[in-house]
């Protein structure tokens, strides 16, 4: 391998993180450097492995590749791509394989590019180990972070990516249909980037896309219903509170990580989130708004030794945007009533545990006399 060269950085891009942003990205940049009209010379490598003896054999391609200079072409163009054995799972951590990785990021470093142009794309890479950071001085890494629901600002991560989905596509798009989609899609990425190409088809020449658009065509996915039942007890919705709780119930025949204990809990957090908001505006604390970004301002201007001591009762540890859909919501219902129902979940949560009644009646009872209208309710 070659080991004079200097101008290192520009030769070599390693996308990784998030598998859709990173292998979106290399695929950019691989049509842009591979031109045809400039008659640019391209091998691609497929690095998605099963064992480590295909990680090897990967590697030794890539090798090969960025050493065989074009013959008739003024540069060459590798892809290494879609790489998911520099993680931290069994076949990333062979020794030999890492050993060989090692030796590779170091080559990179004294590789000489000026006919030759690297691209590596790969999902979640351990960021701790000497080949990340000597890929860094080899040339240009970027990291894409991996959206989870246990991140606390994955909600506003969400909505800036989906915007900028939109924007690339000509569009612009309201700020409740965003925070629809997101709440629909929740943090996956390259369903949110579906989504978006499916909403700027759907309307057409028309620029903005409108909360009413998103309720027509976007999916709903597993992991965003997980928000739907909570959602509708807020918004007071009768129809659709029943409607979710008895598809979430269907649910848990086949999902033995869900639990009628579970879908009262994630009930109980949002009485309680709604509790939290209402205080808060009474003291001034926030204010209504629309806008996430706006209203995560308010958050950060709230003094934290405000709310000192015990982390359950501390409207701060909240998730921003979970408590952001309950300011929203919190007007749907009285103080009275937000603690009366807080009761009632209370009340159900003894009766499922002693086991004594039917868990689904007892969740929709309690649903029941929680949302249904002031003049309605029963003791």
């Amino acid at each position: 391998m070659a080991t004079s060269g200097t101008n290192c950085r520009e030769g070599l891009r390693f996308f990784c993180g998030d598998d859709f942003t990173a292998s979106q990205k290399a695929r950019e940049l691989f049509k842009k450097w591979s031109s045809p009209a400039d008659g640019v010379e391209t091998e691609v490598i497929d690095g998605a492995v099963v064992n480590s003896g295909e990680a090897l054999e990967a590697i030794r391609k890539l090798r090969e590749a960025i050493q065989t200079l074009p013959f008739f072409s003024p540069r060459k163009v590798v892809w290494l791509r879609n790489v998911n054995f520099m993680g931290t799972d069994r076949v990333s951590e062979s020794k030999q394989l890492l050993e060989t990785i090692d030796e590779l990021a170091h080559d990179l470093v004294a590789f000489e590019w000026s006919n030759v142009r690297l691209i590596i794309n790969a999902g979640r890479v351990d960021r701790t180990r000497s080949f990340y950071k000597t890929l860094q001085k080899a040339g240009v890494v970027e990291y894409f972070e991996v959206f989870s629901v246990n991140d606390k600002d994955w909600e506003l991560k969400a909505a800036e990516f989906a915007r900028r989905e939109f924007e690339v596509r000509g569009k612009q798009v309201a700020e409740d249909a965003l925070d629809e989609l997101v709440n629909r899609v929740g943090p996956d990425m390259q369903q949110l980037a579906n989504e978006a190409e499916k909403l700027s088809l759907y309307v057409g020449e028309r620029r903005e896309i409108q909360l009413e658009d998103v309720k027509q065509i976007a999916v709903q996915n597993p992991l965003a219903r997980a928000f739907e039942l909570a959602d509708a007890l807020g918004e007071r919705q009768m129809m659709r509170l029943l409607q979710t709780l008895n598809r979430e119930l269907e649910t848990l025949t086949y999902d033995r990580e869900k639990s009628e204990i579970g879908l009262l809990y994630g009930l109980i957090s949002k009485i309680r989130a709604m509790i939290f908001a209402k205080e808060m505006m009474k003291e001034g604390l926030i204010g209504p708004t629309k806008n996430f970004n706006s209203f995560k301002a308010q958050l950060e201007r709230v003094p934290a030794t405000l709310f000192a001591g015990d982390k359950r009762n501390n409207p701060l540890s909240i998730n921003p945007y979970v408590l952001f859909r309950a300011a929203q919501q919190a007007g749907n219902y009285s103080t009275d009533e937000l603690v009366r129902a807080m009761e009632i979940l209370l009340d159900a949560n003894l009766k499922l545990v002693s086991g004594a009644q039917d868990k689904a009646a007892v969740l929709q009872q309690a649903v029941i006399r929680i949302a249904q209208p002031p003049a309605r309710q029963t003791v």
